[in-house]
């Protein structure tokens, strides 16, 4: 099998995230895509035994509009996603505009950000290869990934520096993750 087919066949299994993936479609914000924990996480749940939803605090879903990169047009679409559910995924489905980013990073995590130019591009800076990995639900019911490092370090529980940011945040993080997951192995050279 395939590290794209193990994923997919990971992932299909949580009903929650299938629920959120199959709204997701139906509403189809452009460039969509959902990541970070909603993902990652399941994997990791998976390779150590635990139960598959242990742990997801939230489905972060991005999505790119540089067309309107106001606040007002981006909660315009929060509001949209938020209406296809009911609590507690209401509450946990988590939507930003990638497009708009840049806008609030550096006040938020104390590092500059270039602007991005699609949804995707998103994952080539997140803190390390490990958690940058995105899937959508197609009309044709096919699941699209996007994993511009790979999906090793995933099936591997490594978590190392993205090797295009080194992120001062990156020691906390990996902290918190082996926190929750004292499998992870984590590489700071």
């Amino acid at each position: 099998m395939t590290p794209e087919a193990r994923l997919e066949a990971i992932l299909r299994r949580s009903e929650p995230l299938m629920q959120v993936l199959n709204a997701l479609r139906e509403i189809d914000p452009p460039d969509w895509l959902v990541f970070s924990g909603a993902v990652y996480q399941r994997v990791f749940n998976d390779l150590t035994g635990r139960p598959l939803d242990y742990g997801i605090k939230d489905y972060d879903v991005g999505y790119f509009d540089a067309s309107d990169i106001s606040y007002e047009a981006e909660d315009a679409v929060i509001q949209r996603v938020a209406a296809a559910f009911e609590p507690p995924l209401r509450e946990m489905v988590e939507v930003r505009n990638q497009a708009r980013v840049h806008v609030w990073f550096e006040g938020h995590f104390g590092e500059p950000y270039a602007p991005l130019t699609s949804c995707a591009e998103a994952l080539t800076r997140f803190v390390s290869p490990v958690f940058a990995v995105a899937v959508r639900l197609d009309a044709g019911d096919a699941l699209t990934i996007q994993a511009p490092f790979g999906l090793d370090d995933l099936f591997a529980m490594r978590m190392r520096y993205n090797p295009n940011r080194r992120s001062p945040n990156f020691d906390r993080i990996a902290a918190r993750a082996q926190a929750r997951w004292p499998e992870l192995q984590v590489i700071a050279d």
